[in-house]
């Protein structure tokens, strides 16, 4: 192996999500995953804490493009509407990943550790949103209500979405769930009183 490899933690991510398919991920270990990738183990660690988080890498930047997101929506708009566009954003950067959501998702949803995980990550994208609907002038506990709202939302259409057969786009079921939430709500569009 040269010293230099292209695209290492692309292809790390790739090869633990087929042994994670293949064989579950309690066991496989991050040396199966560094030699399926053809790279080595202290370059698996140069990229990742653990075998979990490869499933969890870029986590942080969504929620960045969320609250960028969120940042722009008019200030007429209602939190939950402002939510709802942050997580439209957020929608059409996981777009093009359908498939690797697919994997990724069956694998999550077979391991406690991994939802606990997923759990944590939904949370702190929640409290992002919810921050930044404060920054807006949303008080609370309407800024927390939204964001929390909306990361329901997100998470009811995720899954509709990776277990639909039909390729509408994620951005459209998320609109098709918040317009869920609002009919058993009574209709509500947001705000605080």
């Amino acid at each position: 192996m040269g010293r230099w490899e292209p695209n290492a933690r692309g292809r790390l991510q790739e090869a633990a999500l087929e042994l994670y398919v293949e064989r579950g991920y309690e066991q496989t270990t991050v040396a199966e995953i560094a030699r399926r990738a053809a790279l080595t183990e202290r370059t698996f660690f140069r990229h990742f804490a653990d075998k979990r988080e490869v499933l969890f890498a870029g986590s942080e930047a969504l929620q960045e493009c969320a609250v960028e997101a969120l940042d722009a929506v008019p200030a007429a708009a209602s939190p939950i509407d402002a939510v709802a566009a942050a997580l439209e954003e957020a929608a059409a950067v996981l777009q093009d990943r359908r498939a690797y959501a697919r994997k990724r998702h069956a694998v999550v949803s077979a391991n406690a550790e991994l939802r606990e995980r997923e759990l944590i990550k939904l949370a702190t994208l929640a409290a992002g949103l919810a921050e930044a609907l404060r920054r807006r002038g949303v008080g609370e506990p309407a800024a927390s209500l939204a964001a929390e709202a909306g990361i329901a939302v997100f998470k009811v259409a995720f899954a509709r979405w990776v277990g639909e057969a039909d390729e509408r786009e994620l951005a459209e079921v998320v609109r098709e769930s918040l317009g869920e939430l609002r009919a058993v709500t009574g209709g509500a569009s947001g705000g605080s009183r």
